[in-house]
C-alpha cells in the first residue's frame, strides 16, 4: 500500500530545513577550525561574541543568551579556553557578585586568525545562494533568534 505523505507546511518546512543545515554547517565549521586552530565552532562562537562585546568581555549570563546555551553551558565551555589561555575570568571592581569572562590576547590573535578560515567555509558552503537572498535570511533568522544590534 502507497502512503500519500500530506503536504508540509511552509514554516515547518523551514525549520526542518534550517536544522539539516545548521547541522551541515556546524560540522564543517567543526572540523576545519578544529584541523587548522585547535578550536570548535562553539568555541570560534564564544570568542566571536567577546571580541564584539564591550571592553572585550560580557557577563556569563549575557555569553550564555548570545549562544543560545544554559548558564552551566557556558561555564563548561570557557573552561577549557580559560586553561589555554584564550579567555579569562574578570571581576566587577565594584559589585564582587558579577564576573567576566573576556577576551584575552592569545585568544584575539586566534580569533583573527579563525576568522579568516571561517570566512572562506562560509563563502564555500553559501556561494550559490544570491546575496540580497543572503541579506533576507540573516535577518529572518536574526528575527528568530531574538537578535538586535546589542546582541548579534
Amino acid at each position: 500500500m502507497e502512503h500519500d505523505n500530506p503536504p508540509v507546511a511552509p514554516s515547518l518546512e523551514f525549520i526542518l530545513r534550517l536544522a539539516r543545515a545548521q547541522a551541515t554547517l556546524v560540522r564543517r565549521l567543526d572540523q576545519v577550525l578544529g584541523g587548522y586552530h585547535g578550536i570548535s565552532f562553539g568555541d570560534f562562537m564564544l570568542l566571536h561574541y567577546l571580541s564584539r562585546a564591550p571592553g572585550g568581555r560580557l557577563r556569563r549570563v549575557d555569553l550564555a543568551e548570545r549562544q543560545g546555551l544554559t548558564a552551566s553551558g557556558v561555564t563548561r565551555t570557557l573552561l577549557p579556553l580559560e586553561k589555554i589561555g584564550l579567555v579569562e575570568r574578570q571581576q566587577d571592581p565594584r559589585d564582587a557578585r558579577v564576573a567576566y569572562a573576556a577576551i584575552t590576547p592569545t585568544g584575539r590573535g586566534l580569533l583573527d586568525n579563525a576568522v579568516v578560515v571561517a570566512e572562506q567555509i562560509s563563502r564555500d558552503l553559501l556561494r550559490s545562494c544570491p546575496p540580497a537572498q543572503l541579506s533576507e535570511m540573516s535577518t529572518a533568522l536574526g528575527l528568530i533568534a531574538g537578535m538586535n544590534a546589542s546582541n548579534s
